[in-house]
């Protein structure tokens, strides 16, 4: 979670916010779920066109899936990707608008995850 929160400090106050209230001291942070939660702050930036963060985010989430293990790659895809295309569907906005921002690996892994809910695979 640090990258992402470097690549957009914005969410700083709202990732400290939502740790209060949905951990105690010592437990265990449960990254999935993490994930879910800057991906609707993330989608809601979106919505807002509040756009600066979002080259330094996409960089994030290519180093992820380039240069992460195999639980970091998954995460990135399974729970980042896929989180912020759900997002994106329930605010009934179509997920080709992250196209642009998204890099060469995690751009196939978009499409991946599409290609899946759309029955493709």
């Amino acid at each position: 979670m640090e990258l992402l929160l470097q690549a957009c400090p914005s969410y700083r106050n709202k990732w400290n916010e939502y740790v209060q209230e949905n951990y105690k001291s010592g437990d265990e942070q449960l990254l999935y779920i993490d994930l879910a939660d800057f991906a609707t702050y993330f989608v809601d930036l979106y919505k807002q066109n509040k756009l600066s963060e979002f080259p330094a985010v996409f960089d994030v989430i290519e180093l992820l899936h380039r240069s992460g293990d195999d639980f970091v790659r998954e995460a990135a895809s399974i729970g980042l990707l896929e989180d912020l295309q759900n997002r994106l569907l329930s605010n009934e906005i179509n997920t080709n608008v992250f196209d642009q921002y998204l890099k060469k690996e995690s751009l196939k892994w978009w499409n991946y995850l599409n290609d899946i809910w759309n029955g493709k695979i």
